[in-house]
């Protein structure tokens, strides 16, 4: 227990307006956006600039008192739900949320840890410019947060993750010192890259409080696709060939199994099927261009597909006639795992394998994992332009207690899906992050070298453990 004198330090550091112990503010935020962990914490500090944070952190080492960030609580993999034994306090970032600058000159926004993406696009087309990375979670998800856990989305075939995106950091490191990285420099070769370090590192080793991100230019006329296939292999053709005759102006790339539009069929109001032809799978595309010259996005997409269809590769396609009906489409998409959730109990898994690799992994994987636990089915979907598989193990049919499911096969599901992901030479994490959710996994599967150099890192910068504890790190002791 955190002792009550020490609370009334942060209470005094902070005010009123950063500092509530009120059990009714401090509910919503003490379990994960799935609702499979839950946590308890005395209280949430709430700064409201860089140098309170770093007041909070230093407090916080003086009494090694621990601290768990949080943004929007989006994680999908518990990365920001405080523990169970309420040893810890909840370090909120949400009222950090402004936009420094912003600027089509420069191609840059500096944003504080709290801006909610949504606010982040608005601004950036406010200018004539685009931050070229979206979620479902885009509504609530903070930067900070995207920053932490190296956030990934649709448009990673074209422009990368955060990682590709974040020019400069702004955080606050475990002994209450600043740094101040935020200048977008092209050459910066003063040692380590402590950029990239923050990146991903889930809050484990520094709190991110500012970050410049790139920006591009806006869309001037787009394109969306959706198309019918036989298999991923024919979906992995297809990409190819498009990557041949559009090159770069392919944004998004994304495979389907039928079985999964048939969910948001079912569950998902006012979705439609977006082609008559029934095919096995389907993908949807995007393509964009920032300058109208020539051929439209559209013009370029039918031309592209006339020639897959004329060669068996694609077996129906359909461009959207209008802004809402690509709309429409996208939203099939973003609405699988919500659909999903519906449909029943489930096991769902954020993975990685080669992009060569991923057709296969598609179709063997959910047999193998359909044989090897009668009554599952399983299925998948992702980004396949970069490797990313959507996995997902339902329950057998009938099954009516999801967490007891879970609790008695999840274990087992795990160890199976993660093989198969390491055996194809893939990730266990592709762009959620490892949490509390995976950090057992990781300390089973992860090479010595890869451990070593994590528990090193983490333990030079917080040394004294108190940043994001029983998060992303695996300790001796955590395999399964």
């Amino acid at each position: 227990m955190i002792l009550p004198h020490i609370l009334q330090r942060f209470s005094a550091l902070l005010g009123p307006k950063g500092y509530t112990d009120a059990p009714e503010d401090i509910a919503p935020w003490l379990t994960d956006w799935r609702g499979r962990y839950h946590g308890n914490a005395a209280a949430i500090l709430s700064p409201a600039n860089t140098q309170e944070v770093a007041a909070c952190i230093a407090l916080a080492a003086e009494h090694g008192v621990a601290l768990v960030p949080q943004g929007g609580n989006t994680s999908m993999v518990g990365g920001a739900t405080p523990p169970l034994d309420g040893s810890a306090l909840i370090l909120s970032l949400r009222r950090m949320n402004a936009i420094r600058s912003i600027s089509a000159e420069d191609n840059l926004a500096v944003c504080e840890a709290g801006v909610i993406l949504s606010v982040l696009h608005e601004a950036a087309h406010d200018i004539g410019r685009r931050f070229p990375l979206s979620l479902g979670a885009k509504g609530s998800a903070t930067v900070g947060g995207l920053v932490s856990t190296n956030a990934g989305g649709t448009q990673v075939l074209r422009h990368g993750t955060m990682r590709a995106l974040v020019e400069g950091i702004e955080a606050v490191l475990p002994n209450g010192s600043i740094y101040d990285g935020l200048a977008a420099l092209k050459k910066d070769n003063r040692g380590y890259d402590l950029k990239q370090l923050l990146i991903g590192a889930e809050g484990t080793i520094g709190i991110v409080t500012a970050t410049s991100l790139r920006l591009v230019p806006a869309v001037a006329d787009r394109a969306v696709g959706w198309i019918g296939v036989e298999s991923p292999q024919d979906a992995l053709a297809l990409l190819r060939m498009l990557e041949a005759k559009l090159g770069h102006i392919v944004e998004g790339f994304e495979v389907i199994a039928d079985d999964g539009l048939g969910h948001v069929l079912s569950h998902i109001p006012g979705a439609r099927r977006p082609i008559e032809t029934r095919t096995p799978w389907h993908v949807l595309i995007e393509v964009d261009l920032a300058e109208v010259e020539g051929p439209s996005a559209g013009e370029r997409l039918e031309g592209a597909l006339a020639e897959a269809l004329e060669a068996g590769i694609a077996k129906d396609a359909t461009i959207a006639a209008s802004d809402a009906q690509a709309e429409a489409f996208w939203r099939i998409r973003e609405s699988l795992s919500e659909a999903e959730r519906a449909q029943g109990p489930a096991l769902q898994y954020d993975v990685s394998v080669p992009v060569a690799r991923m057709p296969a992994f598609m179709i063997e994987a959910a047999a193998a994992a359909e044989k090897a636990f009668p009554g599952t089915t399983a299925s998948s979907f992702g980004h396949l332009g970069d490797g990313n598989v959507h996995f997902h193990v339902r329950a057998p049919k009938g099954t009516t207690d999801g967490p007891a499911w879970i609790a008695a096969e999840g274990a087992t599901i795990n160890a199976f899906v993660h093989d198969a992901v390491v055996a194809s030479g893939g990730s266990i994490s592709a762009e959620h992050g490892i949490g509390q959710m995976k950090r057992a996994e990781l300390a089973r599967l992860a090479s010595p070298a890869r451990l070593a150099a994590l528990r090193a890192i983490k333990a030079a910068f917080d040394p004294k453990g108190i940043m994001n504890p029983g998060k992303l790190v695996p300790m001796p002791g955590d395999e399964p």
